[in-house]
């Protein structure tokens, strides 16, 4: 049987979904957890559309049946192995002829119940940049480089607290040095799809905690919508002796690749001076990484104090701790913030 489905309700089925787009598409962007049985090669894709395009929509039909015929039996393989209930949930970008054949082939052998998200894809992003935007309460936390932000942010989510940790959907811990060491990481588009994925789990009436951000994490982008909401929420900003910092940075990246400590030094040279570049390099052949940590604090720290003087005073709540332990941090922030 095979029937529409809006998707908003998608995620209440617990069903498998097929994404049947190009791996070019779905590379682009995709509903977290969707497995990708593409119709046609990001090639084949290619020539059906300029058929499409010089011929008729009858010609590219014909051609796409080409490339569609040898593969009718690995589609029903590939499905059972994700669907092995006969139960399933497809589509493509708009909900058109891709996903309704592919839909019709499976109903056609042996699977129950399929169905296709009306709008496809393209459904499914607006309603991800609509939700995005929606209100929600928000406590963030602040503190310059090396603070232990996102340990803090991990004891929080441990404790039951609800949080969204931006770093981690992003692959990148924000800084030059951020992404030493991380995964590659997502599309602009598939990071918002992996926040919305989080945000559809929150309880949108108690608070969040999230970290302070910069409207660019590495590659990708917060969205504005909800930028903004972190900009103007309250921040409790946690002040750590620079030296204790430095300490702590030393515990994150010491056993990194030297080489790519130094492209990240490099990266910044124009803030830092040339002097201080030339030192700091010198530094890390001398392998004096706790040395090398004050020198980017010293930058770091001043890029990020401007960022928090835009902030009114009355929204920033500044919290002094006397050294990165994260746990103890977390218990004192539960208190001052009485959450």
């Amino acid at each position: 049987m095979i029937s529409e489905i809006k998707v908003e309700e998608v995620f209440s089925q617990q069903l498998p979904i097929i994404d049947v787009r190009s791996p070019g598409e779905f590379n682009h962007g995709h509903i977290p957890e969707a497995i990708n049985i593409p119709l046609f090669s990001n090639d084949e894709r290619a020539h059906v559309g300029t058929v499409y395009k010089q011929n008729s929509k009858e010609a590219a039909i014909e051609i796409g049946f080409k490339y569609v015929k040898p593969k009718l039996k690995s589609f029903i393989s590939d499905a059972l192995k994700v669907a092995p209930s006969r139960k399933i949930i497809v589509h493509c970008w708009r909900g058109g002829m891709r996903s309704q054949s592919f839909a019709k082939h499976l109903s056609e052998n042996g699977f129950l119940d399929v169905k296709v998200i009306t709008g496809g894809y393209k459904a499914y992003r607006n309603l991800v940049l609509s939700n995005l935007g929606k209100p929600i309460l928000l406590k963030v936390l602040g503190g310059y480089t090396g603070s232990g932000k996102t340990q803090i942010l991990k004891e929080l989510k441990k404790r039951g607290h609800q949080v969204i940790d931006l770093e981690g959907l992003a692959n990148h811990k924000g800084s030059a040095f951020g992404g030493i060491g991380q995964e590659e990481q997502p599309t602009v588009e598939q990071f918002e799809n992996n926040l919305h994925a989080v945000w559809q789990k929150l309880d949108l009436n108690k608070l969040v905690w999230v970290e302070d951000e910069s409207h660019n994490i590495g590659r990708v982008k917060i969205p504005m919508q909800f930028f903004n909401q972190i900009r103007n929420a309250k921040l409790y900003f946690i002040d750590i002796p620079k030296n204790e910092r430095a300490k702590f940075l030393v515990t994150e990246y010491a056993n990194r690749n030297t080489e790519q400590l130094k492209k990240s030094i490099l990266r910044i040279s124009k803030r830092l001076g040339g002097l201080n570049t030339k030192r700091a390099i010198q530094l890390l052949d001398e392998e004096n990484f706790y040395e090398v940590a004050l020198i980017s604090l010293h930058y770091y720290d001043k890029f990020y104090l401007k960022g928090m003087k835009k902030r009114k005073d009355d929204e920033v709540i500044q919290i002094k701790f006397p050294s990165t332990d994260h746990y103890q941090n977390t218990l004192e922030i539960e208190k001052l913030t009485n959450t």
